[in-house]
């Protein structure tokens, strides 16, 4: 790794001398500043331990090219601030015995996926693991449900003492305004107007972060697998609708009122299904899970009423019926995805959600239709994130655990988010 500077990555890659004007946008400018360096270094430093632990002192100095002065400078506050911890004494062939480091795993987030149905409450490590998980059912009104998950909270709490929880993240089936952080499109959920953020703070105690469930799990991606080098990316999440995030150059896109990458509500037949949206022949109504469970049951009028999962069931048991819903669903997830290819051209495509167990039936079928559907070049890389449903806990606890912040010191917009040592935690 490049020593750390104030500066990108490109910047420290181009001439040293090179010449030519830059747009910098002056409506939102941010002089840099020494706080600024001490802050990127702080985070580097982190990023290190957390994906290179244990590691020592000596190790991060080398590997980051900061001064040792400087390292453990940064280290003592990581600990002070209880994001990392001393471990285990090494063996050295010579000299002082260094003490390895890592993150420190009492240091916990607590993450709520919402459904249209039900919720998963879970409790989140800094590591991405999953301590402790619970169903809670919803209803269609908003005010009982959050009664119910914080009753849920509290009790997953209270079960694992000698945590400290840094926050509350939250993954929601539709789109969260930045600036006021309210939902504000969530055709599938059906709330009425509610302030959920303000709700769950008052009886919790603690700060609440929400985010759409496609961006919460490309986030997760971002901060707990290994994406280094992608920076052009966009996550589907298939469940009862079809979400997306869109990660290109190097940035997370959000858009006006946070509700840019809504390519689920693009009809793609206006002689199709009507959609909770109000549009008819949206891209949902035919990739999503509901829209197998349709075509199964067009397939076999007879039939019982079978959730997602016993569909996929039925299909590896060797029903033809169930099996055929898939394949035409796996058909519009492809032929859903030229938009997306057409207008964003990702290097990389990653699927979430209900579908993931299934990827032998599903990724043929849209990798096939993907190929035939790429205007030029190479097509891009389609691939699962496996335990699809976990991907929106774990994103809804990075939600809490890392900072992004609007601007770097340069005035560029932060280039990835990811885990941070941005915000002091506190023992609750």
């Amino acid at each position: 790794m490049a020593p750390a500077t104030g500066a990108s990555a490109d910047d420290r890659k181009a001439p040293k001398h090179a010449a030519g004007i830059r747009h910098v946008d002056l409506s939102d400018l941010q002089v840099a500043s020494s706080e600024t360096a001490r802050r990127i270094n702080r985070d580097i430093v982190l990023e290190l331990i957390r994906t290179s632990q244990p590691i020592s002192r000596a190790d991060l100095a080398r590997r980051s090219g900061l001064q040792r002065s400087t390292v453990s400078q940064i280290v003592e506050q990581l600990i002070g601030e209880k994001w990392i911890r001393e471990g285990r004494v090494a063996a050295a062939p010579r000299g002082r015995r260094p003490t390895m480091l890592g993150l420190n795993e009492d240091l916990v987030a607590v993450a709520v996926d919402i459904h249209p149905r039900q919720a998963t409450v879970a409790v989140v490590d800094l590591n991405g693991r999953v301590l402790a998980r619970a169903l809670t059912p919803l209803t269609s009104d908003p005010a009982a449900s959050t009664r119910l998950i914080v009753e849920s909270m509290q009790r997953m709490l209270r079960a694992l003492p000698g945590k400290s929880t840094e926050g509350i993240g939250v993954s929601l089936p539709g789109r969260v305004d930045p600036a006021t952080q309210r939902l504000i499109f969530a055709p599938n959920l059906r709330w009425p107007d509610f302030d959920l953020k303000k709700t769950i703070e008052t009886k919790m105690g603690l700060p609440v972060k929400m985010e759409n469930a496609a961006t919460a799990a490309l986030l997760a991606e971002l901060t707990f697998a290994r994406m280094d080098g992608v920076r052009d990316a966009v996550l589907i999440t298939v469940s009862e609708g079809v979400g997306s995030s869109i990660f290109a150059n190097g940035q997370m896109v959000s858009g006006h009122h946070g509700v840019a990458g809504e390519f689920g509500h693009i009809p793609v037949d206006l002689a199709g299904p009507r959609c909770a949206c109000g549009q008819k022949g949206c891209w949902e109504t035919f990739a999503s899970s509901r829209a197998a469970l349709r075509y199964y049951r067009e397939l076999q009028p007879e039939a019982h009423a079978i959730t997602f999962h016993e569909l996929l069931n039925l299909a590896e048991e060797g029903n033809e019926a169930a099996a055929q819903a898939l394949r035409q669903q796996a058909t519009w997830i492809g032929r859903g995805l030229r938009s997306i290819i057409a207008g964003l051209s990702p290097s990389t495509i990653l699927i979430a959600g209900e579908i993931t167990p299934a990827w032998h039936r599903y990724a043929p079928i849209i990798e096939k239709e993907v190929a035939d559907l790429t205007l030029a070049g190479t097509p891009p890389v389609i691939r699962p994130v496996r335990e699809g449903d976990i991907a929106r806990l774990r994103g809804a606890a990075a939600l809490v655990f890392q900072r992004r912040l609007p601007r770097d010191a340069a005035g560029e917009r932060v280039r990835k988010p990811g885990l941070s040592a941005g915000m002091a935690s506190s023992s609750r």
